[in-house]
């Protein structure tokens, strides 16, 4: 595709630069809002307090390799095609990526058998005949069914729009999706209702792992959550040059439309005057005038003060029992043998609900840890034969207590607790049949206190809060605030956190402030255009 310069919106004349943004911090989240904004006309700034562009999505150098240490997933393709696509450039020409047939490899302690999900249902669905038995294949299909219109349904209503009520949920839905949300049982649990799609337990396991990915436990993640297996049956995919190439490249299309970016600079506080957001001011005393102001942020991080006492009150401060899962992750470039790894996958212990009750309910770190391996150098075929035997980049990840407000550094129970399930960890990679052949300055460690550090506030929490409870999706914060001028965007803010949905939440967050600043009113939802049902050109006919 052929870029051209972005078009002018309803042929609107660019604003005057009176109309000038400052949007805090250059996340996804912040970098598709100033994007949106830019090329509406609006006059923006970006301030991080990072050296770079991308928030949570961050490679380590280790053994002399960048390896990706946030984000590995990514889905959902459509959100960020029609971003670039909007601001007049092809997402496919600027960020290369490569269709990954297999979304997972499982396997579990104590069974020989492995269970690849893949992106055609129906190799989904032989692999599970063969694993577990063809009623449960059947099952997979309803189950997949369900999946698919249950996301159908919420995709306008939710993952579109501004943060829904209730009421405006139940009017969005119409009575298709309110038939799809009553058949699913929207007051269970995830768990409950894969236990009535699923005898073979494994595969309640393996489903039930869906509620993580926000963080959550599947014993207390909303049965809605199911979707996601839709979300991954739509498309996962490898980016070339690593998930960094993704924020480099909105960063750069960014500044190409004018959006001003100043990183290693933090803000202090967020000026309010006459009751209305006028601009920020930096630790370096220097004042940003501003109409409108975007936090792109832990909105706890306004709870307990880091941005001034001006708009403390916006957000409640998050409850310990709120908070979402942490992680201890190890970035390692190492050989391996043994298990024949894919890009994703997931190593499952004996019992599933112990890790679970560990960190939610005793708050300590797992005893019998799930094991996520990203294989970087991997794809469906594997390592390259020439590349068999060598080193390889990998991100190790078991899921944590977000715990680390305790201290500056753990103290030594959790020392021990930390070093208890890195040796269950690889004990159980090494019974499923995994060799990591660890070496030192080959690899590094990243605990909760490490998390905390890099984003203040969270405790070490890397989804905002928990999705917990059927009520959860009408308690995160939305993209408009209380203070005039004051938005939101981020993972910690609607709808939810991960890659494309941070990404969504900053152009719902300019969609917001369009439709302020063209209106008088403040009161009407706004909602973005497109979604999975009306894909971009860019990808007609892609495979």
């Amino acid at each position: 595709m052929t870029e051209v310069s972005p078009p002018v919106p309803n042929g609107r004349e660019p604003r005057s630069a009176r109309d000038h943004a400052v949007v805090i911090g250059a996340g996804m989240g912040g970098l598709a809002c100033a994007l949106s904004l830019a090329r509406r006309g609006l006059s923006v700034t970006v301030v991080e307090a990072g050296p770079g562009p991308g928030g949570k999505i961050w490679p380590l150098q280790v053994g002399g390799v960048a390896i990706d240490s946030g984000p590995t997933v990514f889905t959902m393709r459509w959100v960020f095609e029609q971003l670039f696509e909007e601001a007049g450039a092809s997402f496919a020409a600027r960020v290369p990526c490569e269709s990954l047939g297999i979304l997972a490899r499982h396997a579990w302690r104590g069974h020989d058998r492995r269970l690849d999900l893949h992106a055609n249902p129906s190799q989904s669905r032989a692999a599970i005949d063969a694993f577990s038995s063809p009623q449960e294949g059947r099952r997979f299909d309803a189950f997949c069914a369900e999946a698919r219109r249950l996301y159908r349904h919420l995709e306008g209503p939710y993952i579109r729009s501004e943060r829904p009520s209730m009421i405006s949920m139940m009017k969005d839905l119409g009575p298709g999706g309110l038939l799809a949300l009553t058949g699913l049982g929207p007051f269970r649990s995830l768990w409950q209702t894969l236990s009535r799609r699923f005898s073979d337990a494994r595969l309640q396991q393996l489903f039930g792992r869906y509620a993580t990915y926000c963080g959550a436990s599947p014993w207390q993640a909303p049965a809605t959550l199911m979707l996601i297996a839709q979300v991954e049956m739509d498309g996962v995919w490898a980016v070339r040059g690593g998930m960094k190439q993704l924020a480099s490249s909105l960063a750069d299309l960014a500044g190409e439309r004018g959006v001003v970016q100043r990183y290693g600079v933090r803000v202090a506080d967020i000026q309010v005057e006459g009751g209305r957001a006028r601009g920020v001011r930096l630790d370096t005393g220097e004042a940003l005038r501003a109409d409108t102001v975007v936090f792109n942020g832990d909105v706890n991080a306004l709870a307990l003060g880091s941005m001034g006492a001006a708009v403390r009150t916006i957000a409640p401060a998050r409850r310990i029992q709120d908070r979402s899962l942490s992680a201890m992750t190890w970035s390692m470039h190492a050989p391996t043998d043994g298990f024949p790894l894919t890009r994703h996958n997931v190593f499952f212990d004996s019992d599933y609900r112990s890790e679970f009750d560990d960190i939610f309910g005793h708050g300590r770190f797992p005893r019998r840890p799930t094991v996520y391996i990203c294989a970087q150098d991997r794809h469906d075929l594997g390592l390259p034969s020439e590349a068999a035997g060598q080193a390889e980049r990998m991100l190790v990840l078991v899921n944590a207590p977000a715990c680390a407000d305790e201290g500056h550094a753990p103290a030594n129970t959790r020392q021990q607790e930390m070093q208890a399930c890195q040796e269950r960890t690889f004990e159980l990679l090494r019974t499923c049949g995994l060799q990591v052949h660890r070496e030192l300055g080959h690899e590094q460690l990243t605990t909760p206190w490490d998390f905390q550090r890099r984003y203040p506030a969270t405790a070490g929490s890397l989804y905002g809060p928990a999705t917990h409870g059927w009520m959860s999706s009408f308690r995160r914060g939305s993209s408009r605030t209380t203070i005039p001028g004051l938005y939101l965007a981020g993972g910690s803010v609607h709808p939810g956190p991960g890659v494309p949905m941070a990404t969504m939440s900053g152009r719902l967050a300019a969609a917001t402030v369009m439709a302020h600043l063209d209106s008088t009113s403040r009161s009407s939802r706004v909602v973005i255009s497109g979604g999975i049902s009306m894909q971009s050109a860019m990808t007609a006919g892609m495979p």
